[in-house]
């Protein structure tokens, strides 16, 4: 984009420079000329006929080398202010250049500008960490994009076999191509609505209210309490009133998400999942723990990343679609909280979800 005309910073810092070095000068001057004129006997400066001729020669005498300290004061001052001002704004030229490469699509550059930690070095640290977040979410963006086209493609293609199928066999029995057919569609629109959940969370475009998350998990328990006995897991339920501000909705389906992830997981039969609820000074605090698979630590940090499954042994009838905590991340960085996952030493994880505590009125 072209810049309108007008003076470069760097030139604005030289007229700066020399026009403040002039001044210093003048005034150096005007100093040096008040003290000569104390000093001089009187009879030189009135002249021996008591006639005003004195000024006349301290003029004569002064004004030239004063013009020419002036006339040196302004070709340094323009000089070294140029090359001054170049040196200072360098790192600002780097800073530019990389924006500029960033611009173009290349955000692997980094700045790296050595030197003592002054204002400069620390916008381009700055600038650093901000390409460092922009390429690590760019490269989730297309990993989730690429996922999210095969996960797409699957049910699509499952479609199309099952059409082709029926086609060239025109005596199969309908009633069993039906039924695939709506389980394959039900898990196609169950991924299409999950990727919009993740589209609205990531866009924050949800109303805030005051909420209660110890009665949400006690909403979320009560609606899958019929899977958990269908599986033979136990849910136990605890914790303090927990108030914060946020989506009702959301914040359902983050602890429902939970839930259904822990029941999923929860492989041996006569399970348990333990769900909890803090208040602390500043944060409330969801937790759920389930038994289970044992993970390690660098598993159950990636579990968080789209259509990512922990272990295989899941129950395939509600295996769900590899986007329950994804969703559960999104929603908590929506509600500026954070999440934890860590592994149980006896098997099984421990999601942990801290929101800011809402501020009790006065």
């Amino acid at each position: 984009m072209d810049r309108q005309p007008g003076l470069s910073v760097r030139l604005k810092l030289t007229l700066s420079y020399a026009g403040f070095l002039m001044l210093a000068g003048a005034l150096l001057l005007g100093a040096v000329w008040a003290f000569l004129l104390r000093g001089l006997p009187e009879v030189w400066v009135v002249g021996p006929d008591r006639q005003d001729v004195g000024w006349y020669r301290l003029a004569r005498d002064f004004a030239p080398a004063a013009g020419a300290v002036m006339l040196f004061l302004l070709v340094f001052g323009l000089l070294g202010g140029w090359l001054l001002a170049g040196r200072m704004l360098a790192p600002l030229t780097r800073i530019t250049d990389a924006t500029r490469i960033a611009a173009n699509g290349s955000l692997s550059y980094r700045i790296r500008l050595p030197g003592r930690n002054d204002e400069f070095r620390e916008l381009a640290d700055a600038f650093d960490a901000m390409l460092a977040q922009l390429e690590a979410h760019s490269a989730e963006q297309q990993r989730f994009a690429a996922n999210a086209s095969h996960e797409l493609r699957t049910p699509l293609a499952i479609t199309q076999t099952l059409l082709d199928v029926a086609r060239n066999t025109p005596n199969r029995d309908s009633g069993e191509l039906d039924e695939r057919l709506r389980a394959v569609n039900t898990r196609a629109i169950n991924l299409t609505e999950a990727l919009l959940l993740l589209s609205r969370t990531d866009q924050r475009s949800f109303t805030r209210e005051h909420v209660d998350l110890s009665l949400i998990a006690e909403e979320a328990t009560e609606t899958l309490l019929p899977l958990a006995e269908k599986h033979g897991v136990t849910i136990a339920i605890s914790g303090d009133i927990t108030p914060t501000i946020g989506s009702h909705a959301l914040l359902l389906q983050l602890t429902t998400n939970l839930l259904h992830n822990a029941i999923v997981h929860n492989v041996p039969e006569h399970g348990t999942v333990q769900v909890s609820t803090a208040i602390g000074p500043e944060a409330v605090t969801l937790t759920v723990e389930n038994t289970g698979d044992k993970l390690t630590p660098r598993l159950a940090s990636t579990l968080t990343e789209p259509f990512r499954r922990g272990t295989e042994r899941v129950r395939s009838d509600n295996a769900g679609v590899g986007l329950g905590l994804a969703i559960v991340k999104s929603i908590t960085q929506a509600h500026d909280g954070t999440l934890t996952l860590s592994p149980r030493a006896a098997g099984g994880l421990r999601v942990t979800v801290q929101l800011p505590a809402a501020r009790r009125s006065a």
